[in-house]
């Protein structure tokens, strides 16, 4: 049995740090104690494990399997990104190249089906850069509601709608390349286009070999367990990030919105970021619907892996 795990945190900060005292095995820690990691999770939204023995891949499925959690695998998902397997349950983070901001985010929030719990994993510290910010939402949406009352009260009633182009081959140079064969789990047009209308897409063929694709009304705005409330959506990143924002978004009901109202939830978002920086063998567990996290260009070799839990 390990030893107690509480003292060995510090709460005071987001995310909440847990510091190994010696080089323990992190797969004991999670499988022992999970409970109080859990509040810890819950109350910080973020926890972050230092200093433990996780020296590759396999040592992080480990840890992650030990926490027992149901598995969320990317191969049915409906993530944008391109990603690369390592084990059935550990997947590289993004394959987008270096120099690309991937901006602050709910994991797959722009799609029906999306995880509670992401696990992140560094493999190979980044030579310069790359951190991983988060930035709680629950704290993003009291300050937008302040400001902007208005727009926090259509989020709620109206919710949002995301219209997207899946390729119709993986393109790992884009944070949003990977191909609706992917995606869908679809080997031609018919299996594709059954599997949107089953997930309540709209969609249209492109003259390339593209889809364009609009979810149905999806929530903006998440109740959490213990009665907050979440700015849990794809909007910071679909407005810094995607390509014609203004007409790839919008209300449920199809309305616009405002981009100088969006201009203010992305000045607050930034002002609330954490800028994660990464050690060797640090892993990371962030409550997905309670915080928002993005990927900061980078120099030299970067190399960060992800579980999923569902």
């Amino acid at each position: 049995m390990t030893q107690p795990l509480l003292p060995a945190a510090d709460t005071a900060t987001f995310p909440a740090i847990v510091t190994a005292q010696d080089s323990r095995d992190l797969a004991a820690v999670l499988s022992d104690q999970k409970p109080p990691i859990e509040a810890l999770l819950a109350s910080s939204g973020a926890v972050l494990f230092r200093g433990f023995d996780v020296p590759d891949a396999f040592a992080f499925d480990g840890a992650v399997t030990a926490y027992d959690g149901a598995n969320f695998p990317y191969s049915e998902s409906l993530s944008n990104a391109v990603r690369v397997n390592i084990t059935p349950r550990v997947f590289t983070a993004n394959e987008a190249p270096p120099e690309t901001s991937i901006y602050l985010h709910h994991e797959m929030a722009q799609t029906p089906i999306y995880p509670s719990t992401l696990f992140f994993y560094c493999e190979i510290q980044p030579g310069g850069g790359g951190a991983t910010p988060l930035c709680r939402s629950d704290w993003l949406l009291n300050r937008l509601e302040a400001k902007r009352p208005a727009l926090v009260a259509s989020f709620a009633a109206k919710g949002v709608r995301y219209s997207h182009t899946m390729p119709g081959e993986d393109d790992a140079a884009s944070g949003q390349g990977r191909s609706w064969r992917s995606t869908l789990g679809a080997e031609d047009k018919p299996a594709a286009e059954a599997r949107l209308s089953e997930l309540g897409y709209s969609f249209e063929w492109q003259t390339d070999g593209a889809i364009r694709v609009t979810s149905a009304r999806l929530d903006a705005i998440r109740t959490l367990p213990d009665g907050r409330r979440s700015f849990f959506n794809q909007l910071i990143a679909a407005y810094r990030g995607w390509a014609d924002a203004a007409k790839s978004v919008s209300f449920g009901d199809g309305s616009l919105i405002d981009p100088a109202d969006m201009t203010v939830a992305i000045e607050l978002a930034d002002e609330l970021s954490y800028d994660m920086e990464w050690q060797a063998g640090d892993v990371a567990i962030v409550d997905n619907y309670a915080v928002m996290h993005g990927r900061r260009p980078f120099t030299g070799k970067r190399r960060i892996l992800v579980s999923l839990l569902a």
